[in-house]
């Protein structure tokens, strides 16, 4: 029944959408002076615009009837009440839980989770003020100076850039250093110029069995060991996981092992211990803020009505332009250099969550999913791809992200930044017409015929959607409040998808292949007889370039 629901208001969609691509947007400002007024929300000191979107007050209400032909609210509530949501883990679904500052117990399976939340909490701010006030010290007696973050996926994305987006809150004298890739480059580059003395790697890896990090931590231990001896290990290490066995045998203690539960899922952890190092950066004081936005993210998703409520309606334009308008990829452009990671963590969020061919019953989907995320701060992405945004035959909607007030930055700069980010928005919504672009030509003394020539070429469509995210400053509890918003936006387009945004069986495939291929490529005379041509060929010319 609710799938005949959502088909029927998914087909009124497309049938309205014929009289939406008869006006520009452009023109729909023309008509309607209060468009801005009644086209954005404002929850305290943040804004979400999105009167430049090609929608219209018909396009609204038939958007909310869709929310309900697909019982978003109901998914919703069964999230917050610790429901088995992810049905292919049989697991719940509460990284809210991990932010939630009610008073009131969160259940999973009967059981009240917050006790146990709130503890492993405590010990990661203890464990992190010690690192920033000096108690803890290395091998030699001597505070750290560095920390270097082991981990990969959402044990990386997050810390990494939420560390950048709030390295303004951070000391001078203790740096953040995120190592990722199984590359050798990447640890290799990091560890160049550190003081093995004065480093503390944290193992974020909740099995402590992911390969990449787990090759990067023996490299990370084996230049310890050489620099300080084999029995400075314990000094210099500290993890992220729930295999206390396995932690144990690498090293470490069992007092500098923080956790976390099957209900947190990797790329929704930031909020848990694999926030470890975002915590020693900023200080428990700031990461509780951080986690405070997230919270009154959760309460207004929850409270808000559907049309006034931005998750929401993030979520339904989501829909709308992949669905209806087929548009493919949508591209957020942060206008502040520190969430230059954003896009990236974003992509993991809303790319490994809703990047789904099957619905919860293993049917096939019957609608395309998952949009491509990507995107670079501005100003840097106007002069690299914004001619595509502008003048290419893809249609991308955009996200705009603005701070009012710059973050340890200077004003007039800030003020030109801001400035480009609101002329992008106008110009991907008004576009130019050729006549214009003549004029204007003419006008800077060309003559007729070759303003004529170059009219095409200056011609800018316009109609072209986006969003804007406006508000008064990037601080922790903004942060918070950011993350929580494209969260819960994932999971309203994943519950009108009817899929099940919270596994990732996708990464299995590759990561089982290259467990079988590491031996082979790393022996010159391993067989590869039963392997496909093409894999066949590309070792045997490995080993031709190695030799």
């Amino acid at each position: 029944m609710a799938e005949t629901a959502v088909t029927a208001a998914l087909s009124a969609l497309r049938a309205h959408s014929g009289e939406i691509s008869a006006r520009s947007v452009a023109e729909e400002f023309a008509a309607d002076p209060q468009r801005f007024a009644t086209m954005h929300v404002a929850l305290d000191d943040l804004l979400f615009d999105y009167s430049k979107q090609r929608i219209d007050a018909a396009t609204l209400a038939q958007l909310e009837a869709l929310a309900k032909a697909a019982d978003v609210e109901g998914k919703r509530a069964a999230m917050f009440a610790g429901k088995l949501i992810n049905s292919t883990e049989k697991r719940a679904v509460l990284h809210t839980a991990l932010r939630n500052f009610s008073g009131e117990p969160v259940l999973v399976e009967g059981r009240d989770v917050m006790p146990e939340i709130e503890a492993e909490r405590a010990r990661v701010a203890a464990f992190a003020n010690d690192v920033r006030e000096g108690r803890l010290r290395g091998a030699l007696g001597q505070p750290m100076t560095d920390v270097v973050n082991i981990g990969i996926g959402g044990s990386d994305l997050g810390p990494a850039m939420a560390t950048k987006a709030l390295s303004p809150f951070a000391p001078a004298n203790l740096r953040s250093h995120f190592v990722s890739n199984v590359d050798g480059a990447d640890i290799g580059d990091t560890l160049r110029g550190l003081d093995p003395a004065r480093t503390l790697f944290i193992i974020s890896s909740k099995t402590f069995t992911t390969q990449e990090t787990m090759t990067n931590a023996a490299s990370a231990r084996a230049w310890i060991a050489a620099a300080l001896g084999e029995a400075a290990v314990g000094d210099h290490f500290a993890a992220v996981s729930t295999q206390l066995e396995k932690v144990a045998q690498f090293g470490i203690a069992a007092d500098r092992v923080f956790g976390f539960w099957d209900w947190v899922g990797g790329r929704y952890s930031l909020w848990s211990s694999i926030g470890l190092p975002l915590v020693i950066a900023i200080g428990p004081e700031r990461f509780e803020e951080f986690l405070r936005g997230g919270y009154e993210i959760d309460q207004h998703f929850r409270e808000a009505p559907i049309l006034q409520n931005i998750p929401m309606l993030m979520g339904l334009l989501s829909v709308w332009n992949r669905n209806i308008l087929g548009h493919a990829s949508q591209a957020v452009i942060p206008y502040d250099q520190r969430l230059s990671r954003f896009p990236a963590y974003l992509q993991q969020l809303q790319m490994e969550s809703n990047g789904k061919s099957v619905q919860l019953d293993g049917a096939p989907v019957k609608e395309s999913t998952g949009a491509v995320i990507w995107g670079e701060p501005g100003t840097n992405g106007q002069h690299a791809f914004f001619q595509l945004l502008h003048q290419g035959t893809e249609v991308v909607p955009v996200d705009f992200l603005v701070a009012a007030q710059p973050t340890n930055a200077d004003a007039h700069h800030h003020d030109l930044l801001v400035a480009n980010a609101f002329a992008q928005g106008e110009a991907l919504m008004r576009g130019r017409s050729p006549g214009e672009a003549i004029a204007i030509m003419e006008k800077q003394g060309q003559s007729a015929e070759e303003a004529a020539r170059l009219a095409p070429h200056k011609t800018f469509s316009g109609s072209r959607p986006s969003s804007t995210l406006l508000y008064s400053k990037l601080d922790p509890r903004m942060l918070g409040r950011l993350i929580a918003l494209y969260e819960h936006k994932v999971f309203v387009e994943g519950a009108i998808w009817n899929i099940n945004s919270f596994d990732q069986w996708g990464v299995e495939l590759g990561k089982e292949l290259a467990s079988r291929l590491a031996p082979i490529v790393a022996q010159a005379d391993a067989d590869t007889s039963k392997l496909d041509a093409s894999t066949a060929g590309l070792i045997g010319h490995l080993r031709n370039l190695r030799s």
